[in-house]
């Protein structure tokens, strides 16, 4: 099967460079216009699921794409982006100066770093990573039965969040956490797997 993860159109507070987590912001009239765009190739891809996060950022994104599609979605607060705690709302110099220690910890620390009120990166990506190979191996194993017939392999679209997908590439490429700086995370973004042999 094929595992198609988006992210999420962009929003106010991507402009402002805070940091959101499972807080939330609104899209912008730019962040509109790509989730039609990125509805749109959907469309032509002729996709069989459609998964999302349920917060308000990727919602409205998988509804327009959802509109364009003519498709269910299925909600998952597991698909949620990385809970950063009392780090949320805030940009990184506000962290710093509301959180002087907490955000010391952090940048000492790494990824292992629980943020008050949050999770660590690490717990974030380990979340992730697991709810998109259920979802890839769920639709497998689907593909056994009479749809597979009718559509081929099938394909699901995931509308997620930039840590999530930051995360899962870290994983599925097999690359020390912080190497994906290679990567450029645009907001609805296009990125393709494929899922055989359980990998």
């Amino acid at each position: 099967m094929k595992l198609v993860i988006v992210r999420h159109g962009e929003t106010e507070w991507n402009v402002q460079h805070r940091a959101m987590g499972q807080l939330d912001s609104p899209l912008t009239p730019k962040g509109i216009q790509q989730s039609r765009a990125i509805g749109n190739r959907l469309h032509r891809l002729k996709f069989t699921s459609l998964y999302s996060s349920d917060l308000g950022r990727a919602v409205q994104t998988t509804n327009i794409i959802a509109e364009i599609c003519a498709k269910k979605i299925i909600f998952d607060p597991e698909l949620r982006e990385w809970n950063m705690g009392i780090f949320q709302g805030l940009t990184v110099s506000e962290m710093h100066e509301k959180f002087p220690q907490e955000r010391q910890d952090y940048e000492q620390i790494g990824d292992e770093y629980i943020i008050p009120e949050g999770e660590s990166l690490d717990q974030c990506r380990d979340r992730g990573f697991r709810m998109l190979n259920a979802i890839a191996e769920r639709h497998s194993n689907e593909n056994l039965h009479e749809n597979l017939a009718e559509t081929g392999d099938e394909t699901v679209v995931v509308v997620t969040h930039g840590c999530v997908l930051m995360g899962f590439f870290e994983m599925v490429l097999d690359l020390r956490s912080g190497n994906t700086w290679r990567f450029k995370l645009d907001n609805a973004n296009f990125c393709a797997f494929e899922y055989a042999n359980e990998r």
